[in-house]
């Protein structure tokens, strides 16, 4: 199907101006230059029929797309950045703050055991054809006789109006040569709120195995951009559902389901995640916190029991949780650095504040909080607070109300004892010089013993009062002072 901007539902003021500026009008003298024809295509066509920004334009055209790339830098000058890759026929140059991706026409064939296609020169509907969605597989020509003109042979736009997402050709085919395309459906049906076709939904299930070669990588790149979409709830509820989950992240499929036992049943957990997981993205856009809530519950599973008198517990599955992690980061080949100790921290404290919420909140409570949580404090309580997913509206309000209390609490206590990341004023190191002692269990337990009664409120976090809580100590514990200056 060929249409024109001016036949289209969006005006065609505001399209032609979006394709109005400098960089646009380079792309056409280069293309010109060339006698190539050339087109904008992909994400960036799709994007503008949605009015979402983009600063990344795709370029193909009939011939080369390095010759093409190379005579748009020519052109840019000196403010051009940019990198060839004959081995691909692609070309990037970045210009300011836009970047633009240039390759030929090309048609792709695929053996069964890789994602990596075979390519051969093509036709624009060669190109179009090997697109994974309708919505992807659009072209604006940017020739200047025909500047503007659209080119959607499997009713893309049409499928934009009616928020669908399905693949241009036939989609056993299509997952089946680059299974990636899976993930890539339901990240699109997340950030964008659309909906899989019938067809499209049951090939996933079909094809589902496919996944198993492509890489770790690759996965984690799809799921971090659902975990930072508006409502990824969509996402991993669609991965489930196709059977894709279980391949990926089997720990959270173990979550599903609720048992009863005496007609007393439990929540069903993986929902809950996923509400704790919606919850917090409606108050931050970290990526790593909003991880951390996708994994807090993991250890419930494992160490569920019945009780008679108590009913279903979940007792320490916190600290379940927190051990799982690095075999799943290590699997996953997610970041075995900082980023798995903080995913550790959150999740073995996040009951912390959920307990001092339930109770009288005390100072030597909120110390030993402040100190545990160190720099990461306000990502717990983020935390803490999505993860109150009670239906009953009094139980809510009580509990985000102690919350409050808590934070007032910590804002308090860290402007007046200094406790988030502190030291013990007084170190292992002088300790051993004091009372002329070799490294040992005594010296570990002299600094622990100053450390808990600042944690206490016993003392004051000051050199002075922490010296004196020592000498008596000492003398408690026989020791004499050594000949210290």
């Amino acid at each position: 199907m060929i249409s024109y901007l001016c036949g289209m539902e969006l005006e065609q003021s505001y399209l032609l101006g979006k394709l109005s500026g400098p960089i646009f009008e380079i792309l056409t003298e280069s293309a010109e230059a060339l006698q190539l024809e050339t087109y904008l295509i992909g994400g960036f066509v799709r994007d503008l029929f949605l009015r979402r920004p983009s600063k990344d334009i795709d370029v193909v055209c009939v011939g080369s797309g390095i010759a093409l790339a190379q005579e748009v830098v020519n052109r840019l000058g000196k403010q051009a950045k940019y990198a060839f890759f004959k081995n691909y026929g692609t070309a990037q140059v970045k210009y300011k703050e836009v970047e633009i991706e240039f390759v030929g026409a090309r048609k792709e064939s695929y053996t069964r055991d890789s994602r990596n296609p075979i390519v051969e020169n093509g036709t624009l509907q060669d190109d179009l054809n090997r697109r994974d969605f309708t919505i992807n597989a659009m072209a604006i020509c940017i020739n200047r006789e025909r500047f503007g003109e659209l080119i959607d042979p499997f009713n893309g736009l049409e499928d934009l109006d009616n928020c669908v997402i399905q693949t241009p050709l036939d989609p056993d085919i299509t997952f089946s040569d680059d299974p990636l395309r899976m993930l890539r459906a339901i990240r699109f049906a997340t950030q964008l709120g659309f909906f899989m076709t019938t067809d499209t939904f049951e090939s996933i299930e079909r094809n589902k195995e496919r996944l198993s070669i492509i890489s770790e990588e690759r996965i984690v790149d799809e799921l971090n951009k659902i975990i930072l979409s508006p409502r990824p709830s969509i996402g991993f509820e669609l991965l489930e559902q196709t059977g894709l989950l279980a391949m990926i992240l089997p720990e959270l499929v173990a979550l599903k389901g609720i048992e009863t036992k005496e007609g007393i049943g439990h929540k069903d957990n993986f929902s809950h995640t996923l509400k704790v997981l919606d919850n917090l993205a409606q108050t931050t856009d970290k990526l790593w916190l909003r991880w951390a809530a996708l994994f807090h519950d993991i250890g419930k599973p494992r160490v569920k029991r019945f009780d008679n008198k108590l009913g279903w517990t979940f007792h320490g599955h916190e600290y379940k949780g927190m051990k799982m992690l690095k075999e799943i980061f290590q699997r996953m080949k997610l970041p075995m650095n900082d980023r798995l100790k903080y995913m550790e921290k959150l999740v073995a404290m996040h009951m912390r504040p959920i307990a001092l919420a339930d109770e009288e909140v005390t100072d030597s409570a909120i110390r030993r909080l402040l100190f545990d949580a160190a720099d990461d404090i306000d990502d717990l309580m983020l935390l803490c607070e999505a993860d109150i997913t009670s239906k009953n509206p009094e139980k809510v309000k009580r509990f985000l109300y102690n919350f409050r209390l808590v934070r007032s609490k910590l804002k308090e206590i860290e402007e007046k004892d200094r406790i988030r990341n502190f030291q013990p004023p007084i170190d292992g190191l002088e300790i051993m010089e004091m009372f002329n002692l070799p490294p040992c269990h005594t010296v570990g337990e002299l600094k622990l013993a100053i450390k808990d009664a600042i944690l206490d409120g016993k003392i004051p976090n000051e050199y002075e009062a922490a010296y004196g809580f020592l000498l008596a100590l000492a003398r408690e514990k026989g020791l004499e002072l050594f000949a210290y200056i």
